[in-house]
């Protein structure tokens, strides 16, 4: 291992993050991966006004209960608000080639929403970038509906 600036020992660590369960989806995610399907982004509009992605069933300041008649469209575009480059993707990774995660800003939303961006380097990949969806070939109505987000033209 190497060291620090101070003198100390870097330490190092494998994060393995994953979720091996599956969730049942309610009337309001439903919407969403439906809108994935189509090519859409839904979003909810919480009790101030701001719009989330996805769709909340709860506010998450008041707890109301937020209904169908909430969703509203975003996007498709949007901004990058912050990234982390990953430059070993592993197998469970939605690219097979360096890329990045990055919290993106969908254009009427106000809140980011995380997915992939794919950039050819590292140093292609900036706060405030615009980016677009790349769409899955053949959508099943889940998150991978999005393959992942490029630069936009």
């Amino acid at each position: 291992m190497g060291e620090t600036e101070t003198g100390g020992e870097t330490l190092r660590a494998r994060h393995v993050l994953e979720y091996p369960f599956r969730r049942s989806l309610g009337p309001i995610l439903e919407r969403f991966f439906t809108g994935l399907t189509e090519q859409r982004f839904v979003g909810s509009r919480l009790d101030d006004g701001r719009v989330v992605v996805p769709p909340a069933e709860f506010d998450p300041v008041t707890a109301a209960a937020l209904g169908a008649d909430r969703l509203t469209e975003v996007g498709p575009g949007g901004v990058v608000t912050t990234w982390t480059w990953v430059g070993a993707p592993g197998p469970k990774h939605p690219l097979d080639r360096p890329f990045a995660w990055a919290l993106i800003r969908l254009d009427g939303a106000d809140a980011p929403f995380l997915h992939a961006v794919d950039v050819a380097q590292e140093s292609a990949m900036r706060t405030g970038l615009r980016v677009k969806p790349r769409w899955a070939a053949a959508p099943v109505g889940s998150i991978r509906d999005v393959a992942c987000f490029e630069a936009e033209a």
